[in-house]
């Protein structure tokens, strides 16, 4: 059946039963595009190993290899290769969109993610259902630390093509956590440096979880993403999944990045001053123009070199249109670190 659900989640159409077992567990349908793994039996809390696992995918709707490597998962638990260990809640965002193929409908799920929200529209609705599904996951889940990954992949092409981004709350980063990315093939670590209403920041900011934004590699149209280079991600869901410690690398391995300032698109009469083709993560230095806008003016690189990341011209105004962000130092993660 959850080979199926992807399938029935595409078409549209209702699945046959909106609940049912697996050989190590069982799984609960909770809404359009939401699903539930519960194991039969979870790994210890005295081992410190199992999570209350979010992973999310299509939040932007034309982002498909996180789909087809969450789809990967599903067929391995189904078929009994990959035991169950752990709670996981499976969550395909955007449902309209991923049909379409297209980011968004009307405006971008992953800037909506926040309690007070007031905007209307299917969008807002989602964010909505979506914010609810997740709080009482962690709450059925509350012995457990809470964990999220929400996958996706850029853009653009990139310097580091497999990089994580740190949303800014004040839960801590379990030390392991760089080095369960590190040893996943994340190639490089962004931290934000404000609120930003992601589906990520959300499980951080409001649940304390461990939480991060996952690019993975170039977007791409169904059937045309390489799964085989996205491997050391799938081994550390499916570690996950089994509420067993996943492979580690060390995190210096990574290179790290704190955003210092958010180019904003303030007017329609907005440009970036450089080329569409330009990689994320590319420098510029001082004295470098890197936008035009009517309202705000042109933005110049100033006293250090900056790397510009999800650099987009045609976002709404009002909307990020990209990051300056610098190098930064990596966290100590050679500690221990205790799940609690």
């Amino acid at each position: 059946m959850l080979n199926e659900w992807l399938d029935w989640t595409l078409d549209g159409a209702a699945p046959r039963a909106s609940s049912g077992t697996l050989p190590s567990g069982r799984y609960t349908l909770h809404a359009p595009g939401v699903l539930e793994l519960l194991p039969t039996a979870c790994a210890t809390a005295d081992a410190n190993q199992a999570y209350a696992c979010v992973f999310s995918t299509a939040i932007h709707g034309n982002e498909t290899a996180p789909v087809e490597l969450i789809g990967e998962l599903l067929c391995a638990l189904e078929a009994g290769t990959l035991r169950l260990g752990a709670p996981i809640l499976v969550i395909l965002g955007n449902l309209p969109a991923l049909r379409a193929g297209t980011r968004f409908i009307d405006t971008n799920l992953n800037r909506l993610f926040q309690r007070d929200l007031d905007a209307h529209g299917d969008e807002p609705d989602r964010a909505r259902e979506l914010m609810a599904q997740v709080d009482a996951f962690y709450a059925r889940h509350s012995a457990l630390t809470p964990l999220h990954y929400d996958l996706h992949t850029a853009i653009r092409e990139s310097l580091y093509p497999y990089f994580a981004v740190v949303p800014y709350a004040s839960a801590p980063t379990h030390p392991a956590q760089w080095r369960f990315l590190a040893g996943a093939g994340i190639q490089a670590v962004l931290h934000q440096h404000q609120h930003s209403w992601t589906f990520s920041h959300y499980s951080k900011h409001y649940h304390g979880a461990q939480a991060f934004t996952l690019e993975l590699g170039r977007v791409a149209a169904f059937g045309h993403n390489d799964l085989a280079a996205l491997a050391p991600m799938l081994a550390l869901l499916s570690a996950l999944s089994r509420g067993e410690p996943p492979v580690e690398a060390p995190a210096n391995a990574m290179a790290f990045f704190q955003v210092e300032h958010e180019l904003m698109r303030q007017s329609v009469d907005f440009r970036l001053c450089f080329a569409d083709a330009t990689p994320n993560f590319t420098a510029f230095a001082p004295g470098e123009h890197l936008a035009y806008d009517a309202s705000a003016g042109e933005t110049i690189v100033e006293h250090r070199s900056l790397h510009v990341v999800f650099p987009n011209a045609r976002v709404e105004v009002g909307a990020r249109a990209a990051l300056l962000v610098a190098p930064a130092s990596p966290p100590d993660a050679t500690t221990k670190t205790k799940v609690e």
